[in-house]
């Protein structure tokens, strides 16, 4: 059985990569140990993003019930009248466009030789290259007697169909925020643990401090600069199990959502068969290990992000196949779907100038433009880092209501290397996000004409 291509691996890079592969005439296989279309569709972006709009609706005093919402995420993620969802519509896209599919465990064993394993028998697959797709798990983190008491992981905190009756969440991240926002909008009474001094921490600094005023508003105690360092199980499973915390305090949950951090599962693939060291890899996404050989998706970095995994899925056909192209993550949006949305694109102020670039920042406080005084905002930004010598946007960030969508403006002038005077000359739609971009656009030309 000899494809051009076998694919480890079936979440949102795996596809990529094969229904591109596909329609270049290239034959493949995909092997998935568990369910076809990966963590985003069934455990992560999809679940999640419904239950933050039952939330929001909830909030606003909608007839939307948490069984109406848990209903509702069920569909979305095809998990109607049974308990593990369904990626039926998955393995059949796969199989219209051409793709052979494999269920069970794929380890390469040699160069371009793939032994797939599964309850019933071992196969071998033969392939001109290997695209490795594995995803990441979540991280347990170093926590005496984390064993004992009742974590979750995201697969729990999206998929539960009942509310707990607390949620403690360890880490701060984009997961934690989501849920945490998710769960205390639903009444339950929430509190983060982030051992750093700033949620969302990888994020611009603004999109932290308004996703910290974003918590508190909707009553999820934060704490920050806090580690948690011990764990003990209630007595009564009526009552809420304890982490002990590096400052001496405590805090408790009936449920424990772990969002410190996703570790990627490259030890099982039998890399070392064709001279690779899995603990060397560095995660800076350039996804051609060697000749023949691909990493993409969560395990190749630099990042996490579905739409980042899809890129790479893709491009590393791209590469194998002879185009001229080479990974380019200058401008790689991030989006937090929290109320409001956070999101960011390139450079903050001082990675800029870390990287020896004369560059400054443009500010606007999103509540006092005329969009934030139409949606009765109370917080919020827009910012825009431009570099001087180049005349370029380099980076920018929000926090306001479709900041994952007025982003890609930004990430499309990154991309594009388009000149700020070109930016501001452009008409934007009043009252949108888009038009407060616009501002600082002009704004920033103005400062880099001669005095």
């Amino acid at each position: 059985m000899r494809y051009d291509f076998v694919i480890i691996g079936a979440g949102p890079a795996g596809e990529a990569a094969a229904y591109l592969a596909r329609s270049r005439g290239a034959s493949v296989a995909v092997v998935e140990r568990d369910l076809f279309g990966g963590s985003c569709p069934h455990w992560g972006c999809i679940p999640s993003k419904s239950l933050l709009n039952g939330a929001m609706l909830h909030a606003a005093g909608a007839d939307y019930p948490w069984q109406r919402a848990s209903e509702r995420r069920d569909y979305m993620i095809n998990r109607v009248d049974r308990e593990y969802p369904d990626d039926g519509g998955h393995v059949g896209g796969l199989r219209d466009a051409g793709a052979d599919t494999f269920r069970g465990e794929g380890r390469l064993d040699g160069p371009g030789r793939v032994v797939v394993r599964n309850e019933q028998r071992e196969q071998v697959l033969e392939a001109s290259h290997v695209v490795l797709a594995v995803g990441s798990q979540t991280r347990i983190p170093p926590i005496e007697g984390i064993d004992a008491i009742r974590t979750w992981t995201n697969r729990d905190a999206t998929s539960a169909r009942e509310l707990p009756a607390s949620l403690l969440v360890l880490g701060g991240g984009p997961t934690g925020v989501e849920l945490a926002q998710v769960y205390a909008r639903f009444g339950v009474p929430v509190t983060i643990v982030q051992s750093g001094p700033r949620l969302i921490p990888t994020d611009h600094p603004r999109n932290s401090e308004a996703a910290l005023l974003a918590m508190q508003r909707d009553g999820v105690q934060v704490r920050l600069r806090v580690r948690a360092v011990r764990a003990r199980a209630a007595a009564d499973p009526a009552d809420a199990d304890v982490v002990e915390l590096g400052d001496g305090s405590t805090a408790s949950g009936h449920a424990v959502l772990l969002a410190t951090g996703r570790t990627v599962p490259l030890g099982s693939l039998g890399l070392e068969s064709v001279g690779i060291d899995g603990e060397a890899i560095p995660r800076d996404g350039r996804l051609r290990l060697r000749d023949g050989v691909y990493l993409v998706g969560d395990c190749a970095g630099p990042e996490l992000h579905t739409h980042q995994a899809h890129y790479q899925g893709e491009l590393a056909v791209r590469m194998a196949l002879g185009d001229d192209v080479v990974p380019d993550y200058r401008a790689l949006p991030r989006a937090t779907y929290t109320d409001p949305e956070l999101a960011s694109v390139g450079l903050t102020l001082d990675e800029a100038r870390a990287a020896s670039l004369d560059a400054f920042e443009v500010v606007a406080d999103f509540a006092t433009t005329a969009k934030g005084y139409s949606v009765e905002a109370a917080f919020g930004h827009v910012t825009i880092v431009v570099d001087r010598a180049g005349r370029q946007l380099v980076g920018a960030a929000m926090a306001a209501p479709d900041a994952s969508a007025a982003i890609h403006e930004c990430v499309l002038a990154i991309k594009a290397r388009i000149p700020v005077d070109v930016l501001a000359d452009t008409i934007h739609a009043f009252p949108s996000t888009s038009r407060i971009l616009n501002g600082l656009f002009a704004e920033a030309a103005r400062s880099l004409r001669p005095a």
